[in-house]
């Protein structure tokens, strides 16, 4: 019997699904006891990114729930809402009244899946290892707000912050806080290739070819203690080249448990309810979608040309188009069920208007059309992301204000060039690291930001970031978050087009599919097991 879930989880915000999926009982795994998943993900090895997987480096959806398997932090995000958990750590609390000395204690008896016990003076090594590197992916500056780190011990770590960050207990659940065992990781140095090793509910092996994971195999740790229960021995992981492919598959039965990423039209299948064996599992999505500028580029330098694109980018249009029910257009950075969420971006520009958008250009001087480039990404949110570059590009040359041509590159290629800064503009999602409003602004907008964008704003970075950081009580951070999206919709660095929900299919003898991903669509591959097929 096929059975559609909905799933309502009462938080607002976080990243969407990623990789997800399983083998049942009577399909063509060859690990009986193996939980097979699918994915549309690649995992690859570049020159100019050798170490994807390396806690201080990896900085995509993909990578990071490779590692929440495998490399234990002090706090983990919920199986449901709410705030962070103890994992690595018995406890956690900030020990003064104002958000700037933070402490733990960790579990007794913890250790490395190697066996080597784990200590205060690893949490110390991994976490300023990550700040030492400074990764080009951006990642570190998630920890921008540790000051010093301090052991009392082999099981307290005390950590003195700059300025005070209420949000600090989600970054230490975050991967790049994830505890690693010196032996393994150099202080200095990324770690090559695909050898993860750490203290999570997992131990990791890839199987490569040509520099990229073919597939990833998941086997219980027995040496871990932690806020999880573990209910598989193992999981495999297959990458797909696309959504064609790992549905094929799941048809089959090789796979059991698909999600990250699914086609809309393979969603608006399964969502008929036709197919008695994979049922599919929605759930209310934190993921977004925006267009972001290299605002030192000649051809989107003025922010008039910014705010043109803003002013003529029918989002209504765009979903309705390439997503339907699946997503619904976003008017800031913010999704709108995030505490902190404002409509900055309808506020100042309503309704689509190509008189708007004409007078903008006109009155800073601009000649028309403007040539530009929009860049997209081939291979890493999905099979629907050309059509969607397609309509946005029609929309602004059916104005005339705009000759804009589209190009795509596979995300091994495009994430590079993007950090280098080789496109005026180029298509990017996000999948927040943990759900405060401050996950879909500081990253964009701090120094030393995700994007490696050369865009400032002093009053963002030093005034309302941190006056934001320091409301323990996020509903008191309103202002000051209301603010920041406020001058983002003036200046248009970032140019926010919509969110989505997320989805996970599973043939029917999976049990805690429900749970696959958590309010922040962290993958959670320990909630995985197989029951009775329907």
């Amino acid at each position: 019997m096929n059975r559609k879930t909905l799933v309502l989880p009462a938080v607002a915000g976080l990243l969407t699904p990623v990789l997800a999926a399983c083998g049942t009982s009577d399909s063509g795994s060859k690990s009986s006891d193996a939980i097979v998943v699918g994915t549309t993900d690649q995992f690859t090895a570049t020159k100019d990114a050798p170490a994807p997987i390396d806690p201080a480096y990896a900085y995509d959806v993909g990578t990071w729930n490779i590692l929440r398997q495998t490399v234990q932090t002090l706090m983990a995000q919920p199986k449901g809402e709410g705030d962070p958990v103890p994992d690595a750590a018995e406890s956690c609390s900030f020990t003064d009244s104002g958000s700037e000395r933070y402490a733990c204690k960790l579990r007794d008896g913890l250790k490395f899946a190697s066996g080597d016990p784990v200590t205060a003076q690893d949490v110390k090594y991994s976490i300023e290892r990550a700040l030492r590197i400074k990764a080009s992916s951006g990642v570190s500056s998630l920890l921008n707000t540790i000051d010093t780190i301090e052991t009392q011990g082999d099981r307290e770590v005390i950590f003195h912050l700059k300025t005070a960050d209420a949000t600090f207990p989600y970054k230490l659940s975050t991967p790049v806080a994830g505890i690693v065992n010196p032996k393994d990781y150099e202080k200095d140095k990324l770690r090559d290739g695909f050898e993860v090793d750490g203290s999570g509910p997992y131990t990791f092996h890839a199987d490569v070819s040509g520099n990229t994971v073919t597939t990833a195999t998941f086997t219980k740790n027995p040496y871990y203690k932690g806020a999880v229960k573990v209910n598989n021995n193992k999981v495999e992981l297959r990458s797909f080249p696309d959504a064609a492919a790992m549905g094929a598959a799941i048809d089959k039965g090789d796979i059991d448990v698909m999600t990250r990423t699914m086609s809309p039209a393979q969603i608006q299948k399964l969502d008929a309810g036709n197919d008695d064996k994979v049922d599919l599992v929605d759930m209310p999505g934190l993921e977004i979608r925006y267009l972001a500028f290299d605002t030192n580029a000649p051809s989107v330098k003025s922010k008039a040309v910014r705010q043109a694109m803003a002013q003529l980018i029918d989002r209504a249009e765009l979903v309705s188009k390439v997503y339907g029910t699946q997503a619904e257009p976003l008017y800031s950075l913010v999704p709108a069920t995030v505490t902190g969420h404002s409509n900055s971006f309808f506020n100042k520009y309503g309704n689509p208007s190509l008189a708007k958008a004409r007078d903008l250009l006109t009155k800073a001087g601009i000649s028309t059309p403007v040539k530009l480039t929009l860049h997209y990404t081939t291979d890493h949110y999905g099979s629907a992301t050309k059509q969607e570059f397609q309509i946005l590009q029609k929309q602004l040359n059916d104005s005339g204000l705009f000759d804009a041509s589209i190009q795509g590159h596979p995300w091994a290629a495009f994430r590079p060039a993007e950090q280098k800064g080789r496109y005026d503009v180029y298509g990017m999602g996000w999948f927040p690291d943990f759900p405060d409003a401050d996950n879909f602004l500081a990253p964009f907008l701090d120094k030393d930001n995700f994007l490696g964008s050369p865009y400032s704003n002093t009053t963002i970075q030093r005034t309302l970031i941190p006056a934001s950081r320091r409301e323990a009580d996020r509903l008191n951070a309103a202002k000051s978050l209301t603010a920041i999206q406020d001058i983002v919709a003036d200046d248009v660095p970032v140019l926010p087009l919509w969110q989505g929900k997320q989805y996970v299919a599973a043939r029917d003898d999976i049990t805690g599919v429900s749970y696959a991903l958590n309010s922040s669509s962290t993958l959670q591959l320990w909630e995985l097991g197989r029951g009775v097929s329907g």
